[in-house]
């Protein structure tokens, strides 16, 4: 027997079938290696970061800046203490990536110590406390995100007024919280306070005027280009839809997931306010505010922490959806995404098992 293949590193070439090859499963090879993989969603989330830094400048560039560096630190020091090989474990980029997604959740206006914080939760609770990466049943950066909203509210929930945001804006007082526009709700937020009226769709002439202050079409344009408060990677839909668009080409998410978590929140948002406009604004509304797009592309996408089937994907993405709806709609926080996603990554184990094929040769025992 010739067990002679050219498995040069990231250059695994396939058996040509004139030799007999004894190996191990997983029999199908990839040229893939987990650092190319990071680099590609890196690249993926270039168009992100540039428009977040254009929106809210400076600010934003250190609060990118501080939470990789901060992610990269915590996993060398956890490995050192762990006597895991530091360089090796740092250079994959999965910190990395864990840094800049938590930077994209984060508003642009936090302090360099909340980024600290962060970090130290999303790589030491949400990933090396499982055994590091591949383990981990929880994104490490929504775990951050949901941890440090819980003990931080008024850090997390401090926005600062993007670029383009001036006395020209529409309605620009129904955003703007302070006369020195230092500070600006999100449209999320003012729909969150703004008074509903749970009515049918009989009244819609005195209800179907509710949340026009919020949901016009001058509005819908601002919220889709960017100009609106928000966290730093969530504003701009145009960068995030063609950063899920690069990801879809390098195959690195299951398309079904996006697409099934945005139309289930559509869905739900679209029929809550045909029946009773004066309690939800529309479903466009829902789609374009808040941090629905970013989540569903480049959070409840992560390979560790989402179904691996088809059918577990459609599941899981409207579960996500579901929660996430219900939660914005009814619930006392305004945006409901990292909530969502966090709680259907603990399903994914049940998920993963309700839907996987029957091995071939596979006999149920009676």
């Amino acid at each position: 027997m010739n067990n002679n293949i050219d498995t040069q590193e990231n250059n695994i070439k396939l058996p040509t079938g004139k030799n007999l090859v004894v190996s191990s499963s997983p029999h199908v090879a990839t040229s893939d290696s987990i650092r190319k993989i990071m680099y590609k969603v890196i690249l993926a989330l270039l168009p992100v970061l540039v428009a977040g830094i254009w929106y809210f400048g400076i600010p934003a560039l250190m609060v990118i800046l501080y939470c990789v560096i901060f992610c990269i630190a915590a996993e060398a020091i956890w490995c050192f203490f762990a006597k895991k090989p530091v360089l090796k474990t740092i250079s994959d980029g999965s910190a990395a990536i864990t840094g800049f997604m938590l930077a994209v959740s984060l508003p642009p206006s936090v302090q360099w110590h909340i980024p600290l914080i962060g970090a130290l939760l999303a790589i030491w609770l949400g990933k090396q406390v499982f055994g590091g990466l591949g383990h981990n049943p929880f994104n490490p950066a929504v775990v951050a995100r949901v941890g440090l909203l819980i003990a931080l509210p008024a850090a997390l929930t401090t926005w600062s007024p993007a670029r383009g945001m001036d006395k020209d804006y529409p309605q620009i007082k129904t955003f703007m919280q302070s006369s020195d526009a230092q500070t600006c709700a999100t449209p999320l937020s003012v729909v969150d306070v703004t008074p509903k009226n749970l009515k049918s769709e009989f009244n819609l002439q005195n209800t179907g005027k509710v949340f026009e202050h919020v949901d016009n079409e001058q509005l819908l344009w601002k919220y889709f280009i960017g100009q609106r408060s928000g966290s730093i990677g969530e504003t701009c839909i145009p960068a995030i839809l063609l950063g899920g668009i690069i990801l879809v080409l390098f195959k690195l998410i299951n398309w079904r997931v996006p697409v099934c978590y945005i139309g289930t929140v559509a869905i739900i948002a679209t029929l809550m306010n045909l029946f009773y406009p004066g309690y939800t604004p529309s479903g466009l509304f829902h789609l374009l505010t808040g941090g629905l797009m970013l989540s569903a592309f480049f959070m409840a996408t992560d390979m560790v922490t989402s179904p691996i089937t088809n059918s577990g994907a459609i599941i899981f993405a409207v579960g996500c959806g579901i929660i996430t709806a219900a939660i914005r709609i009814w619930g006392n926080y305004p945006e409901g995404a990292s909530f969502a996603i966090l709680f259907m990554n603990a399903l994914v184990p049940l998920i993963d098992r309700w839907t996987s094929e029957r091995p071939f040769g596979y006999n149920v025992k009676k």
